[in-house]
């Protein structure tokens, strides 16, 4: 089984650095790099070999363009699930979603034993309009089965003109029952960023995904409660991550710094040492020291986790909720030249301040809380994370599993953020009569 989380009409967000190539030259010292670099020539060659054999003897003229991608993306997806290649079009979506619009449903979606899952439906879109839910697997699209189709292939026969109509099959609940979806495509205007007040005390923020917008749209909403709520009555902030799955690094470095004076927020260490990265608090805190909860659960990922850990190992923040999906690695977006898309590759693993790596273990939140999970959504209210993806990084003898990642629609059912409220509210020992499973211990979803 092979997982690959892509956005319909974007590529997968994972807390990315951008980096560009022009050139590369390869330096082979005396010896024994010299006996490697000659191996790696024949295997060239035998690649040459079977190439040309497909082209001159293969029962139909074959796609040559295609041949190669789906070599490169071969070679890619046998390092870790998260090195892939981009082709042109890929590329350009990519880009177009990190600037926060782009054209679709409004989907999040992965790969598993080759039928399309519903990772998440992005709030305010299609998708979630329709009622598209979380773990819903996605048969058919226009009537056109998708087992053999690549995640790439289903993804684009959802694409299409703002609009026009799909119509997608789904299984749903545990058993698994079909049902026909019909969705009208759109321009999908990603909000990052929303916010709103909590009684007249407590400035909520939620934070759907990090891409440009990200930052703007914290800092803005920060003022605003600033500016609306005395400071004299003003408890604190809420910043909801769940279901995040993450972004571009630089956003979340400046979200976090948002919260922080000083320190450091997060670091990097690529397989070199020279290529190890930190990177620390400016100073100027703009919460201006009021208290904060995190909310966190399994569909919180990479760029999400980077904020979580760095504002836990600081103590700047009581961070609640569900064990969070254990991405600790970044991928580079490395451009291969004009109409020749992009390679993703994974270049580094990143730690919180303290020297935490979260790969496949996760954050595990001060305070666990968990929600109310209806029957219909019970057996399906968990992620697997990082640690059950096939050729993940691994992280040691300890790794964990995923945790419940339920959110309910209706705020007054949201056990979680009425913890947290109670938390700002009534200081951190109101924790002790919501907390509900020892902190230490490994989160398991209802059943």
């Amino acid at each position: 089984m092979r997982k690959v989380s892509l956005v319909v009409l974007g590529a997968a967000l994972g807390a990315s650095l951008v980096a560009f190539e022009t050139k590369t030259a390869w330096l082979f010292p005396e010896g024994s790099a010299k006996a490697a670099a000659s191996d790696t020539y024949r295997n060239l060659n035998l690649f040459g070999d079977v190439f040309e054999k497909i082209r001159s003897d293969y029962v139909e003229k074959p796609d040559e363009q295609k041949l190669v991608e789906a070599a490169i993306n071969g070679m890619l997806g046998s390092l870790d699930p998260h090195s892939s290649y981009m082709d042109a079009k890929s590329f350009r979506d990519m880009q177009v979603q990190t600037r926060g619009e782009f054209g679709g449903l409004g989907i999040e979606v992965t790969q598993e034993d080759g039928l399309i899952k519903v990772v998440t439906p992005i709030d305010d879109t299609p998708a979630s309009r329709a009622g598209i839910q979380s773990g819903d697997i996605i048969t058919a699209i226009d009537e056109e089965n998708v087992q053999g189709l690549s995640l790439n292939q289903a993804v684009d026969k959802m694409r299409g003109a703002p609009n026009t109509a799909v119509t997608l099959k789904i299984l749903r609940g545990a058993n698994k029952d079909p049902q026909d979806v019909k969705l009208t495509r759109a321009v999908i205007q990603i909000k990052s960023v929303r916010e709103h007040q909590e009684g007249d005390d407590v400035g909520y923020i939620r934070i759907t995904q990090f891409n440009e917008q990200t930052f703007e749209g914290v800092r803005n909403a920060m003022l605003k409660f600033q500016s609306e709520i005395p400071a004299d009555k003003f408890k604190g902030y809420i910043l909801d991550l769940r279901n995040n799955p993450g972004g571009l690094l630089d956003q979340s470095i400046a979200v976090a710094n948002c919260f922080l004076d000083r320190g450091e927020i997060v670091s990097t260490r690529g397989r070199n040492a020279e290529e190890s990265m930190r990177y620390n608090a400016r100073p100027g805190d703009l919460s201006k020291g009021k208290p904060l909860v995190i909310l966190i659960n399994g569909g919180s990922a990479s760029a999400s986790e980077i904020v979580a850990g760095a504002l836990q190992d600081h103590k700047r923040a009581t961070v609640l909720g569900t064990r969070s999906f254990g991405k600790g690695s970044v991928q580079t977006i490395i451009p291969l030249g004009q109409n020749n898309g992009a390679v993703r590759l994974t270049t580094a693993r990143y730690y919180t301040p303290s020297g935490r790596s979260i790969q496949a273990k996760g954050i595990d939140p001060d305070v666990i809380v968990l929600q109310d999970v209806p029957d219909e959504f019970k057996g399906k209210d968990d992620t697997k994370g990082e640690a059950s993806l096939k050729g993940h990084l691994k992280n040691g003898e300890d790794e964990k599993g995923g945790s419940q990642a339920y959110v309910p629609p209706n705020a007054k059912d949201d056990k979680q953020l009425a913890a947290a409220l109670d938390i700002l509210r009534n200081g951190p020992k109101a924790s002790n009569k919501v907390t509900a499973a020892p902190v230490n211990e490994p989160v398991k979803a209802q059943n």
